[in-house]
């Protein structure tokens, strides 16, 4: 599905106020912890190797229960990278000190070729 012009412009608004990993950071670096933020029925059809799941519309009601130390490294993706963006800009403001948003999300990953997991 392609953004809107005001979702786009939301996503823009917030970028410079998030960290973005490309997939070859991530992989340099076994620190994070990887979320998924995808809606359920996405994440079924495939995911990255070790990620957990919360989706984008329970991520900031959850994610203290989940992993209450807030300077857990947590890497968030999505399909491309804009709700993954908005998540972490959330979460960030809820006291989370290292967070970031993977470039290009599941489809870069899946571009690249790299593993799936399917449920």
């Amino acid at each position: 599905m392609q953004p809107t012009c005001a979702f786009s412009q939301l996503v823009d608004s917030i970028k410079d106020n998030v960290t973005h990993i490309s997939i070859e950071q991530f992989q340099a670096d076994d620190s994070w912890v990887l979320i998924d933020v995808r809606e359920d029925h996405e994440w079924l059809q495939g995911h990255l190797p070790n990620a957990k799941h919360l989706g984008k519309g329970i991520i900031e009601r959850d994610i203290e229960t989940r992993f209450p130390d807030k300077a857990t490294p947590l890497l968030l993706y999505c399909g491309g990278g804009h709700r993954s963006s908005l998540a972490a800009h959330n979460i960030q403001l809820m006291g989370y000190t290292h967070v970031g948003s993977l470039v290009g999300g599941f489809k870069a990953w899946v571009q690249h070729q790299f593993p799936v997991v399917q449920d």
